[in-house]
C-alpha cells in the first residue's frame, strides 16, 4: 500500500519505520527535505521516500497525519485537494496548558481536522499512547494484544485503518463515529499525565478483555 507520513516526528517515524518494513511503500511529504526529523527518519530507514508534499499525498492511497495539532491547519490546506477521497489518519492530540484538552474539551480534534479538509475520510488512530508504544507494541508473556481504538465516519476506510492496526500488532477496537474523537483524545491525556507526571512505565497499554 502506498502510504504517506505528514509529519514524521517520534510517533510519525516510529509508525512509518514499522510499516514500510512490513512492505508498504512510504513516503514522508516533506517542505524540508534536509530537516531534522526528516534525516532521522531516513537514517532510521533509507526506504523512505521523501517528497515535496503535493506529490507525496497525491500518490497516496492513505496520508498519515502526525504533526503537532497547532501545525495540521497549515499542513492540511497545502495538500487539501490532493486529500480529496483519500483516508487521512489522524494521529494527532490538541494538548493545552497543564496538560488539557486543547479546545476545552468543546469539539474534538479530528472534527476540525474532518472540518479542514472535508472531502478528507478521516480516521482518529494510533493516538492513546506515547511513541514508546508506537516503537515497540509487543506485550510478550501475555495471551491478549494491547488494544487500538480507532474511529471515523467511513466504514471503508476504516477498515482499511484497522487492517493496519493488526498488522502493526494491536487488537483494533472501533469506538464508533468521529465524534468519540474527543474521548480518545482524553485518553491520550489520561496515559500522557500517568506517565509523563506520575512516573508510570511509558511501556503500559490498554488490553480489552472479553467473555
Amino acid at each position: 500500500m502506498k502510504i504517506t507520513f505528514i509529519g514524521i516526528g517520534n510517533v510519525g517515524s516510529a509508525l512509518a519505520d514499522h510499516l514500510a518494513r512490513l512492505g508498504h511503500s512510504l513516503t514522508i511529504a516533506a517542505r524540508d527535505a534536509r530537516s531534522e526529523s526528516v534525516r532521522k527518519a531516513v537514517a532510521k530507514n533509507p526506504s523512505l521516500v521523501v517528497r515535496p508534499p503535493k506529490e507525496a499525498v497525491a500518490e497516496a492511497e492513505v496520508v498519515f497525519l502526525a504533526t503537532p495539532f497547532q501545525a495540521n491547519e497549515d499542513a492540511l490546506k497545502a495538500v487539501a485537494s490532493e486529500l480529496k477521497g483519500k483516508i487521512l489518519v489522524d494521529c494527532t492530540n490538541p494538548v493545552g496548558p497543564g496538560l488539557t484538552h486543547g479546545l476545552k474539551s468543546e469539539v474534538s480534534g479530528s472534527e476540525l481536522v474532518q472540518n479542514l479538509v472535508p472531502q478528507a475520510k478521516v480516521v482518529k488512530a494510533f493516538t492513546i499512547y506515547g511513541f514508546e508504544n508506537f516503537e515497540n507494541s509487543a506485550y510478550p508473556g501475555y495471551n491478549v494484544k494491547p488494544v487500538m481504538m480507532y474511529c471515523g465516519q467511513d466504514a471503508a476506510a476504516k477498515k482499511i485503518v484497522s487492517e493496519l492496526i493488526a498488522q502493526l500488532g494491536w487488537e483494533p477496537l472501533d469506538v464508533g463515529g468521529l465524534e468519540q474523537a474527543l474521548h480518545l483524545e482524553h485518553m491520550t491525556l489520561l496515559w500522557v499525565r500517568m506517565v509523563r507526571v506520575n512516573s508510570h512505565s511509558p511501556n503500559m497499554v490498554w488490553a480489552m478483555l472479553t467473555r
